[in-house]
């Protein structure tokens, strides 16, 4: 008589199981390593992007002009959205992934680097937006060497809450690139879905 079917291997036509997860929700199965990096990654980012621009009131830094109503709520966006996308490189038993995981030609390593560190270069790039975004528009250095301080004020504050939008856009860009890639190349086991293995009779 022949074995029943092994319930954990996907059935012929049958999507895989990480084909059936939405990148969305992949951070439901992180491990509480991961949290505990997003977490910590989460803090760093509001106190290293909130205190130099004031909008985290402290002794050391001051400004002119007072944050925005909308300061805060982009502070702490850019925040969860930093501290998510660094989680994702967290290993739930260990250190970051490293170029190992490929074949070991170095053409390979180096594309397999650059997919890597693409959206960490779009997380650089939104963390520095959305200080740009809610810093006082007269006490940035560049920006007053570029247009003084009446330019500023006329022409940079107006645009601040447009950088505020791209830096969040960005940084979400670069968390849903780093979740869909982890379903493709999963860091986190992605469990089968109930439907896969329910209504398959044991071996026997």
């Amino acid at each position: 008589m022949p074995a029943a079917p092994d319930p954990t291997a996907p059935s012929a036509g049958a999507a895989s199981p990480a084909s059936t997860v939405r990148w969305w929700t992949v951070p439901r199965w992180w491990t509480p390593r991961q949290w505990a990096a997003a977490g910590i990654a989460f803090t760093a980012t509001v106190l290293l992007v909130g205190i130099p621009t004031a909008v985290i009131p402290n002794p050391a830094f001051g400004r002119a002009v007072e944050p925005t109503w909308w300061s805060l709520p982009v502070l702490l966006v850019t925040g969860v959205l930093g501290g998510l996308l660094l989680a994702t490189y967290v290993r739930p038993d260990g250190p970051a992934r490293d170029a190992d995981s490929s074949d070991g030609t170095p053409g390979d390593a180096t594309a397999a680097d650059e997919s890597v560190d693409r959206p960490a270069k779009w997380g650089t790039v939104g963390g520095f937006l959305a200080y740009f975004a809610i810093g006082c528009p007269v006490c940035n250095k560049l920006v007053l060497i570029a247009l003084g301080s009446s330019g500023a004020l006329t022409w940079f504050a107006p645009v601040q809450p447009l950088l505020a939008l791209a830096s969040i856009v960005v940084l979400a860009v670069a968390l849903r690139a780093r979740l869909r890639g982890s379903l493709a190349c999963p860091v986190v086991p992605v469990p089968a879905p109930a439907d896969v293995v329910e209504g398959e009779s044991p071996r026997g």
